[in-house]
């Protein structure tokens, strides 16, 4: 492993993520870590000269639909079971003064 991580930066990645941590937790972490720095340091020997940068792995597509009228949403039949309604809608008690 060529990435060392210091018991400095664990505590204080401990106290940014809120995290308290038994020093074999630490350890753990600080190992994972490491781990990820090195392989980081792998992904990053590829050559990707001419390769253009994506935003997504997948194509993206409009996944918008058309929007289709149709016989009503329900809202009567909701209104029925209303204690109170007014204007095509709940009628609800005053909550703030």
């Amino acid at each position: 492993m060529a990435n060392k991580i210091s018991d400095e930066t664990i505590e204080y990645v401990g106290i940014l993520a809120k995290l308290e941590l038994s020093c074999e937790e630490k350890e753990n972490a600080k190992s994972d870590m490491e781990k990820m720095l090195d392989y980081i340091d792998t992904l990053n020997e590829l050559d990707t000269a001419g390769i253009k940068p994506m935003s997504h792995v997948f194509p993206v597509n409009n996944v918008f639909r058309e929007d289709i009228v149709r016989d009503g949403d329900g809202s009567a039949d909701a209104l029925a079971n209303a204690p109170l309604a007014k204007d095509q809608g709940f009628k609800v008690p005053k909550t703030i003064g």
